[in-house]
Parts: structure tokens; C-alpha cells; sequence
């Protein structure tokens, strides 16, 4: 009975622990568990934001919608100059702005390029920071390029430094002494109380030395029977000077490398070249580093500058264009009404098509326009769209300017900021190899210490009671103060590394470095040349190719005029005529690229000779301090006027420096000419290559050595301008070459129109002028824009933009060529 209990036992307890190792849950069970698992995170990485608050500046957050096709009567003119544009890019810039892309053309693609410098990483722009933050680094790792020692930190290592240390101690121990006849001679259980202090001032000097003066006080009270008093204090006042005689010795090396111990030279260690003349030079390449960003960028905004001049000629021109190509489509569409010659439906549609080319040229011309607007506001730091459209307002010069090669040859290799940092580079290595050569010597130091000390029952005690040391009653600092104990020690401390082999390595591997910094000037100065080289060739090649294309313009002209009247008569098809206008809108729009380029190659000479930023009328110079700085520096200066001043002799540094760099030397800046201004008539075509032989020569029309003068394109700002308000005046205008604007209208079957509703060309231009006028000669008004006219002759056609407000009188309509 008994056994059959047993197995029930064991069979159920067996099935009870298999029901429970079978069914553990995987997540375990817990009695107190309230569901609440906010803590609990599911992933261990997460993209978070930053909790730093900025706020952005006005011209970010009061930004308005961009100027497009669609807005683009949305702005009012704003008239700036060149200089005006350079002073608000300097004021408004921090941060030296780019364009996110080399201008490898001569800025003529600017409109494609984007400001993407920074949103593609900060850590590389130049700011107005960064001299400052060069000057002051202190030599720790910041994580940027910043973290270098600046002259303070360099300083640093001269200034006195003061240590002081006060120490109290508990010993309680058995010590393993018995003497019999003597049993607490020394005790066996040891009770000590201890206590020391010391104050000290240590000084390095520029020439190696290391001086110190330091105050000692020791208490020590304990139960060995052998002391006279169971507390005695020493006290000592002591002063030491540790001189390099040859490795380390020198004003020119401690300023170079810095201060180095003894300790460190017989550690056989290379120290880190970073003495006050490295770190001088640090901020003097970052000085130039920050000159050469300002002059790119001020390159960058005259580049932008003058392709935004060009877009508004290249508008001009393709409405020139329109005007015409709107003029001939009137008439034949006035002869297609009459089915009369030259009205027929293909020479319709032909006039048609050459009316919606350039009308695309002109849409194409003004929203590229936008883009270099907006390109030149971000590099002058403005919001990309505040309600006005820059506008130039200074002429490109057609004035000859030449330059000296020689002079500005020479200028070249010395004003130039990259030539100037890599002789920054190159005195620097110099230093170092300096420092380097130094270690090859053997350490040899001088030193000395001078010692008044004192003993007592007490440390001190008023009056002074000439008790010897150690007697009941007797003080150290009587005892240091009377001179009767005095120590003194002299000595030399030698060490030197057989065979100089890091040494040696070190001195080679500055001297490869020199070699290397030497070759790299060289070859940039080679690179110096030839960019000045290409820019002077430029230069006189962007001259004559403005005056061929000024003669190729008249030329067109002429063609345009000459081909409109025979084709009036009937004897030339319309297809001459078309092509005769589409030529002269790309001949004036070369003339312009032409002159813009001119005037950029001028700009690029002064920044291949290092002089832009002079051309420009911009120094550089240290900003204002707070007032507490100039106060705090005169107390320095009295301070160190009152001073003893040290003479270091033959230890003298030698020159690293020519002095204060002169930004403005005034030398070959180039001028105009000034000399008489000879009229200049465009010749005729030359004959045939083949009837000049092998040795034709083209006309001394074609040459480039006739003197120009600035011609004026702008009319005076309107009233709506903010910049300079005016009033507009009138401009004379010419009848048109090809005959009167036919007015009416008549429909034509057309494709559909997917971009708007309503389907009327409205507010046409005027035919263009029948002459060009010749800035090589006497100055004369430049073709007048085109003034609105009648309705169009086809209502069936899609309506011409507006390209400004009705109410603003100068817009982008009324440039035209007019005297201001």
C-alpha cells in the first residue's frame, strides 16, 4: 500500500516538474508589474535635433517669393554701383561667401552656379573669426583648424608660475629597534606627526634659464627618545638658477621652439617646434589666408556685378530682336488679310516662329537675369527676393588701359597673397631647422642654488630672544633670519645621446621640408607669371574682340535695314530677313560679352598682380577693442616702460619679419588713355583671300589700338527706385527702318495654348533704330527700348509678359541706351 502511494507521489511530482519545464514563458513573470514601460526604448540609435536656439536674421526670415516669369512685374528698381555693391558686401559679410563652384569662364556661368558652399560643410569657410581664433588658441585639440598654440599661449611658457603645497601626516607603526641599554633611543611604537609647506616662484627666460625662489617649512613631532625636544621646525628660504650653456641656450631658439628642462633633453625626445615665432607665423598665414578669401569674393561680386550688367544688354538686345521680328510678322500678316504677294500662309507662319524664337530668347534672357540677380545678392548677403531688382548703374569702361609688363611682372611676385603665405611657410621652416640643429648639441647646464635656513622649538616667536636651535624657547624663523646657517651648491649637469641619431633625422627631415617649401615657391611663382601672362593676353584680346564686334553689330544693322527695304519691294524672300534679324540680336549681344569681358579682364590683371583689393579702394585692418582693452594696455605699456630692460646681446634673434605689410604701394595700377579720341567708321567687307594673296592683312579698323570711351547705357532711376530716387527723361527715338506698324487684326487657325487662358499678344514693341552708335568715336544714344505700341496684328496668339509694374516707369523695359 504503501509502495503504490509512493509511485502516485512520484508520477504526479514527475508530470508537475515536465508541465513547468515545458511551458516557461519567454518574457518572464512578475508579481508587481504595472504595464507601465515608458522608460523602455526599442532602438538604441536615434537621428535627434540639437537643442540650440538661434534666430535668423531678417534677410532670411523676411524673404519673399523669387522673381519668375510668372511674378515678374513683383519688384521695384534698385540702382547700384560697384562700389556701393562691394561696401554693403563687406558690411553685411561675416562669413566669406562663395558661390559653391570655381568660375573657371570668366563668370559666365554664374547663373548655374549655387550657394552651396557651406550647406556642403562649414568646418572649411573663412570668417572674420579666424584670425582672432588663430591668435588666441592655447595649443589643446578643438577639433578644428584652430587648435594650434597662438603667441599668447606661446608666451605663456615665460610667465612666472607660482606653486605652493601644505601637507599634514599621521604615522603610527612599530619599528623592529630594541637596545637594551637605550630601550626608547628608538621607540618601537613609532607616533610621528608631520607638516610641510612650500611656496615657490618659478621663472623661465627667453634665453633658457630657469630661476626660482621658494620658502620651506617642515614640522616633524614623534617619541623617539634620542631628540632633544619631542617638535622642532625647519625653515628655509632658498633660491636656484639653472642656465644651457649649448643645447637649449639662446633667445633665438627659445623663441623659436620654446623653453626645454634638462630632464627633457636626457629623456632623448624630440620636442614639439611651437615657440612664439612658429606661432607668430601661424597668424600671419591665417591673415593671409583671410586676405586672399576677401579678395576672391570681392572678384566673385565684380564677376557677378558686370554678367548681371551683360543680362540686362542680352535682354535688351533679344527684345530688339522682337520688336522686329513682331514688326515683320504685322506686315506680312497685314498681307495675308489681302492675299496679296508676300502674304502667304508658310511666309505667315515663317514671321510667326521668328517672333516666338526670340520671344523664348527673351523669356530665357529674363529669367537668367533673376538667377544673377539673386547669385549677387547672396554674395552681398541680402534676402534672396525683398521686392527690388538690382540694377547697375555704373558703365563698363571701352577706354584702352595697358600696363607696364615689367612693373606689374614684378608687383606680381611680391604682392601676390599665395606668394606671400609660402614665404610665410618658408621663414618657418627656416626656424625650424634652426631649432632642429640645435638639438644635435650635447646638454650642458649651468646650475647653482643659495640656501638661508633655520631650526627651532617653534616657528616663530615675538621678540626675538637669541635662543640657540632646538632649545626650550628657540624659533626657526629667528634662527633663518639671523644668516648664521647659510648653504650653497654649484655645479654642472651633463647629458648627451651617442651618436645623435633622432637628432640627426631631425635635422635632415627639416631641411627636406625646406627644400620642398623652396621648390614649391619657385613653381608657384612660375604659375604667377603665367597667370598674369593670360590675364594681360586677355586683356588686349577682349579689347579688339569688342571693337570687331562693335563693327560687326553696325554691320548687321546695316544688313537688317538694307535687306527690310528690298524686301519691301519684293526682292529678297522673307527668310533673309528673318536670319538678317536673328544675326544682329547675336552681334549685339557679342558686343556686350565682348565689353563685359573687357572689363573683367581689367578686374583680372589687378587680381593676378595682387592688387584688387587696392583697385578696389579695401585694407584690411584690426577692428575696434572694448575700451577696457586700451585701458588695460596702457597700464601695460607704463608698466613696461618703467621697467629694467634686459639686453640679450649676441643671443639677438635674427630678422624674420620686413615690417607692417603696405597694402597700397600705388604702383602700376593702370590708368586710361587720355589721349585724342579719333572717330571710327566701320569699312567694308575686304575683298576675297583669294584676290589679296597669301600675304592679306585685314583693315586697321579690325586692330585693336584705337582709344575708346565709356558709353553710357542706363536712364536715371524712377521714382519707385529706393536707391537713388529720380525722375525719368525722355529719350529720342527713330522711326522705324522696315515702315509703320500695321494696325487691326485677323485670326489664324493656331495650336492650343497649355500655359494660359487667354490667347492675345499684348503690349508690342517698336521697330529698333536704324543706327548703331559708335562708343569709339563721339558718344551718341545707344538703340532706345521699345516703347509700346498698338495692339497686336493676331489676337490668337499667347500675351507677352509684362516684364514690370504699369505704374513703375523704369523697369526692365526701359533699358535703353540713352545718355543719363
Amino acid at each position: 500500500m504503501m509502495n503504490r502511494q509512493l509511485r502516485t507521489a512520484t508520477s504526479l511530482l514527475l508530470c508537475g516538474l515536465t508541465l513547468c519545464s515545458g511551458c516557461t514563458p519567454i518574457q518572464p513573470f512578475y508579481f508587481k508589474e504595472d504595464g507601465d514601460l515608458s522608460h523602455y526604448m526599442d532602438v538604441a540609435t536615434n537621428i535627434e535635433y540639437p537643442d540650440v536656439h538661434t534666430t535668423p536674421i531678417n534677410d532670411v526670415s523676411s524673404a519673399q517669393a523669387p522673381l519668375t516669369l510668372a511674378n515678374a512685374d513683383n519688384f521695384k528698381m534698385w540702382d547700384l554701383s560697384l562700389e556701393e555693391i562691394v561696401r554693403l558686401t563687406l558690411e553685411n559679410n561675416t562669413v566669406v561667401r562663395s558661390l559653391g563652384g570655381r568660375i573657371n569662364d570668366g563668370g559666365q556661368n554664374i547663373s548655374t552656379t549655387a550657394p552651396e558652399a557651406l550647406t556642403a560643410g562649414g568646418g572649411n569657410a573663412i570668417t572674420t573669426y579666424d584670425p582672432a581664433l588663430t591668435e588666441s588658441g592655447y595649443g589643446g585639440n578643438t577639433g578644428s583648424q584652430f587648435s594650434g598654440r597662438g603667441v599668447e599661449a606661446a608666451l605663456s611658457e615665460f610667465d612666472a608660475q607660482l606653486d605652493s603645497s601644505l601637507t599634514w601626516q599621521k604615522n603610527d607603526r612599530p619599528q623592529n629597534f630594541g637596545l637594551a641599554a637605550a630601550p626608547d633611543f628608538f621607540n618601537p611604537l613609532f607616533r610621528q606627526d608631520t607638516g610641510r609647506y612650500s611656496t615657490g616662484i618659478t621663472k623661465n627666460s627667453a634665453t633658457g634659464a630657469t630661476f626660482d625662489v621658494r620658502n620651506n617649512i617642515n614640522y616633524d613631532q614623534n617619541n623617539n627618545g634620542s631628540r632633544t625636544q619631542a617638535s622642532d621646525w625647519f625653515a628655509n628660504v632658498e633660491m636656484g638658477v639653472s642656465q644651457p650653456l649649448l643645447q637649449g641656450a639662446g633667445v633665438e631658439y627659445n623663441r623659436i621652439a620654446g623653453p626645454r628642462s634638462f630632464s627633457e633633453a636626457n629623456g632623448n625626445f624630440a620636442d614639439q617646434i611651437d615657440g612664439v615665432l612658429i606661432a607668430k607665423i601661424r597668424t600671419d598665414v591665417t591673415l593671409t589666408d583671410f586676405e586672399a578669401a576677401v579678395r576672391d569674393e570681392v572678384r566673385d561680386v565684380e564677376d557677378a556685378y558686370w554678367e548681371l550688367y551683360y543680362c540686362y544688354r542680352e535682354l535688351e538686345a533679344r527684345r530688339t530682336g522682337q520688336a522686329s521680328a513682331l514688326e515683320t510678322w504685322r506686315r506680312v500678316m497685314a498681307k495675308f488679310r489681302v492675299s496679296g504677294e508676300g502674304g502667304e500662309a508658310n511666309t505667315e507662319a515663317q514671321s510667326r516662329a521668328q517672333f516666338f524664337l526670340f520671344k523664348t530668347q527673351v523669356e530665357t534672357a529674363q529669367t537668367n537675369l533673376f538667377r544673377v540677380e539673386s547669385r549677387l545678392r547672396y554674395l552681398m548677403g541680402l534676402a534672396a527676393t525683398d521686392g527690388r531688382l538690382i540694377r547697375p548703374s555704373d558703365e563698363p569702361t571701352v577706354a584702352p588701359v595697358k600696363f607696364d609688363w615689367a612693373t606689374i611682372h614684378t608687383e606680381s611676385l611680391v604682392r601676390r597673397e599665395e606668394v606671400r603665405r609660402q614665404k610665410w611657410t618658408i621663414k618657418r621652416r627656416e626656424l625650424e631647422l634652426i631649432a632642429a640643429k640645435n638639438q644635435l648639441l650635447p646638454r650642458l647646464d649651468l646650475v647653482g642654488r643659495y640656501r638661508w635656513l633655520g631650526a627651532g622649538d617653534d616657528l616663530v616667536n615675538v621678540p626675538r630672544n637669541g635662543i640657540p636651535p632646538f632649545l626650550d624657547g628657540s624659533n626657526a624663523v629667528e634662527s633663518l633670519t639671523s644668516g648664521d646657517f647659510q648653504e650653497w651648491e654649484a655645479g654642472l649637469q651633463f647629458t648627451m645621446p651617442l651618436g645623435f641619431r633622432l637628432g640627426n633625422t631631425t635635422v635632415r627631415h627639416s631641411q627636406l621640408l625646406l627644400a620642398r617649401e623652396r621648390a614649391v615657391l619657385q613653381d608657384l611663382e612660375l604659375s604667377v607669371s603665367h597667370q598674369l601672362s593670360d590675364a594681360v593676353r586677355d586683356l588686349d584680346l577682349n579689347y579688339g574682340v569688342t571693337q570687331t564686334n562693335f563693327n560687326r553689330w553696325n554691320s548687321e544693322e546695316d544688313e537688317v535695314n538694307a535687306v527690310a527695304a528690298v524686301h519691301e519691294v519684293g526682292r529678297v524672300t522673307l527668310d533673309l530677313l528673318l536670319q538678317a534679324q536673328q544675326r544682329r540680336a547675336d552681334a549685339q549681344t557679342a558686343y556686350y560679352r565682348s565689353l563685359v569681358d573687357y572689363n573683367r579682364a581689367i578686374m583680372r590683371v589687378h587680381y593676378r598682380k595682387g592688387s584688387l583689393l587696392e583697385y578696389n579702394g579695401i585694407f584690411l585692418q584690426e577692428g575696434p577693442w572694448p575700451g577696457k582693452a586700451y585701458f588695460d594696455a596702457t597700464r601695460r605699456a607704463r608698466r613696461r616702460d618703467a621697467a629694467m630692460a634686459i639686453d640679450y646681446g649676441f643671443t639677438r634673434p635674427n630678422v624674420m619679419s620686413r615690417g607692417v605689410y603696405n597694402q597700397a604701394p600705388g604702383t602700376a595700377k593702370g590708368a586710361a588713355y587720355e589721349g585724342p579720341v579719333p572717330t571710327i567708321v566701320p569699312e567694308p567687307l575686304a575683298p576675297p583671300a583669294e584676290a589679296l594673296g597669301p600675304q592679306a592683312s585685314v583693315s586697321d579698323a579690325d586692330m585693336s589700338e584705337n582709344p575708346m570711351e565709356p558709353v553710357s547705357y542706363l536712364e536715371t532711376a524712377a521714382a519707385a527706385s529706393t536707391m537713388k530716387p529720380s525722375t525719368l527723361t525722355a529719350l529720342p527715338t527713330t522711326a522705324p527702318a522696315a515702315g509703320a506698324v500695321v494696325a487691326g487684326a485677323s485670326t489664324v487657325s493656331t495650336p492650343s495654348n497649355p500655359f494660359a487662358s487667354s490667347n492675345v499678344v499684348s503690349n508690342p514693341v517698336a521697330a529698333p533704330p536704324a543706327a548703331v552708335p559708335n562708343p569709339f568715336g563721339a558718344p551718341q544714344p545707344l538703340p532706345a527700348a521699345a516703347a509700346p505700341g498698338d495692339a497686336d496684328a493676331s489676337a490668337a496668339y499667347e500675351p507677352q509678359a509684362n516684364y514690370a509694374p504699369a505704374a513703375a516707369a523704369a523697369n526692365l523695359a526701359g533699358w535703353s541706351g540713352g545718355e543719363r
